[in-house]
């Protein structure tokens, strides 16, 4: 097997990981002088930029140009951490900023191979505002529907981080790599250093998947396989084809309203990671809200199907869904909707989590924002209930005018228990309750909430 890639390659060894043989096209912006050691007059800056040079090869930090990742043509941009510790200066802002304009021009994704400490010091605030440069040069990429995949090596700190890393589309980091917004020399000295590692920043979800250096080309290819769709201006993909229903134990509709919510709540009805599995060749997961939470109850990404097409899917896993599965569905949702991907919803919760916790973590604002989500979305949503769909909680994810379900599964504004309880009625009637709310699936679709029994 080949030798696992070091962490601290150069610029040109990182590209050449992901492209292989075919290298890099590269490109340089208009040349620009700068006065005597800098904007600031930095005694020195230039006999540190010149030694900085003779060491790497490079004249700046940044190297970019185009290449093929896989079988998909890309902007790629990579950080020379040997060249003033890859940090942010005039000329690499202009480089940055031609990166991505080349993406723009090109109609081509981004993809940013980042290993930097932040911004130049010998260059003061001219060098942090390098920073809004990169920030609207993103925007602009973001805007015209053409995606930013961020790999970060080590270390990724600072202003780098802030921006071209945590401003991607989807965030990637290798093992081990130091990351956060603050460099080990100016963090207080007793922060856990977890915090500030690529795995720390995935627990915390602010890492989309930590990815050994030789599953890298791989992983890339793929991701952009899925992310490279559509685009503003252009006419977005047809629905997502619905998902089979998986086996059950259980066979034809349930014959009352007890039943169906027995049947949502089997344990040997088959849940969102069945229909997956089924439904998907490659699943590439997003991890995480970007607030500093995850919901292990509630999948997010894109996959590839037998076909090749793309699907984006947000998928519940039968538990209460927290304000962090919210927050990363309506991020989800929104990425492929600028990218012109159809989205699958799988719905399967007893409704959103009600706890204290739930509530200083923004439930309300949370599950609202996924409605906005849906109800802007110019990509197709279609959702599939293949379990408990309980109240605003399920609602939050599924399609208006597009949500189908299976036999297992039943939609209620309330669950029929809690219906009893607030009608003061007796718990023996919580059967006849649920026949009066009418959520069982052949109710549903009389009703025209669903479109359709999946089989």
């Amino acid at each position: 097997m080949p030798a696992e890639p070091s962490l601290r390659m150069t610029a040109r060894e990182t590209i050449a990981l992901l492209t292989g043989a075919a290298g890099l096209t590269e490109h340089r912006p208009p040349p620009r002088t700068l006065p005597p050691d800098g904007p600031l007059g930095w005694a020195g800056y230039d006999a540190a930029r010149e030694r900085a040079a003779e060491r790497t090869g490079e004249d700046e930090s940044v190297v970019y140009g185009t290449g093929v990742v896989g079988d998909r043509e890309c902007v790629l941009l990579s950080f020379e951490f040997g060249f003033l510790g890859g940090s942010l200066g005039q000329l690499t802002g202009d480089r940055l900023e031609a990166a991505y304009g080349l993406a723009l021009t090109r109609r081509l994704p981004l993809v940013a191979l980042v290993a930097t400490g932040g911004s130049r010091m010998q260059e003061g605030m001219v060098a942090l505002t390098q920073l809004q440069r990169v920030a609207a040069a993103s925007t602009r990429l973001r805007a015209a529907g053409l995606a930013q995949i961020a790999v970060v090596r080590d270390p990724t700190t600072g202003g780098g981080w802030a921006t071209v890393g945590a401003g991607a589309d989807v965030v990637l980091a290798l093992p081990g790599a130091q990351v956060g917004f603050a460099g080990s020399r100016v963090r207080p000295p007793d922060a856990d250093p977890y915090a500030y590692s690529a795995e720390g920043q995935f627990a915390a979800g602010q890492v989309d998947a930590v990815v050994p250096g030789a599953e890298l080309p791989g992983t890339v290819a793929l991701w952009l396989r899925a992310l490279g769709a559509g685009g503003v201006g252009e006419e977005p993909r047809s629905a997502a084809p619905l998902p089979r229903a998986r086996p059950s134990s259980a066979s034809g509709l349930p014959a009352s309203g007890r039943e169906a919510v027995e049947r949502a709540r089997s344990s040997q009805r088959p849940r969102a990671e069945a229909y997956l599995a089924d439904y998907f060749t490659v699943r590439l997961p997003l991890h995480g809200d970007r607030c500093g939470s995850t919901d292990p109850g509630l999948l997010t990404g894109f996959g590839l199907r037998a076909d090749g097409q793309p699907v984006a899917y947000v998928a519940q896993c039968g538990t209460a869904t927290r304000p962090a599965g919210y927050r990363a569905a309506a991020r989800t949702i929104r990425l492929a909707d600028r990218l012109g991907v159809p989205v699958l919803t799988l719905v399967d919760t007893p409704g959103a989590a009600n706890d204290a916790e739930a509530e200083r973590a923004g439930a309300g604002a949370a599950i609202a924002d996924t409605f906005a989500a849906i109800a802007a979305a110019r990509a197709p949503v279609t959702t599939l209930v293949i379990g408990e769909g309980g109240s605003g909680g399920a609602l939050a994810l599924a399609a208006p005018g597009n949500t189908h379900v299976t036999a297992d599964s039943y939609f209620s504004v309330i669950a029929p228990e809690l219906a009893a309880a607030i009608l003061k009625r007796p718990p023996e009637e919580t059967g006849a309750t649920a026949d009066q709310l009418r959520l069982r699936p052949q109710d549903l679709v009389e009703l025209g909430i669903a479109r359709s029994i999946v089989s």
